[in-house]
């Protein structure tokens, strides 16, 4: 382990050397309000569809419990756990994406 943390200290050392010159990647101006969009939909939607699948799961759970189907209520069950795994997977994901492209923007 040792080993890799020289071989990343030694990379990051070269990466500052004054004989790179320096570079901060940033999008152009056209394309910062559509791409800010684009994230904001997809996020959006993505949500959204995410809290459809918990909604049907939690109706699936309340058929099977009432009309006695366990197999339905149990797949309703999983249903409502990948929705909220799907949820904070969407929000991590597009706030990660999000934030990389705001530190493009700010460098």
């Amino acid at each position: 382990m040792s080993q890799l943390l020289q071989s990343m200290h030694t990379a990051v050392e070269l990466a500052a050397d004054p004989v790179i010159p320096g570079f901060t990647p940033s999008l152009p101006g056209t394309l910062q309000n559509p791409t800010g969009k684009i994230l904001g939909w997809t996020a959006g939607v993505g949500l959204s569809l995410a809290v459809l699948g918990g909604l049907v799961g939690w109706a699936c759970v309340a058929v099977g419990h009432n009309s006695e189907r366990a197999q339905l209520a149990s797949r309703g069950k999983s249903a409502i756990v990948w929705s909220l795994i799907a949820g904070i997977g969407i929000g991590v994901t597009s706030g990660l994406v999000w934030g990389f492209y705001s530190m493009t923007q700010g460098a």
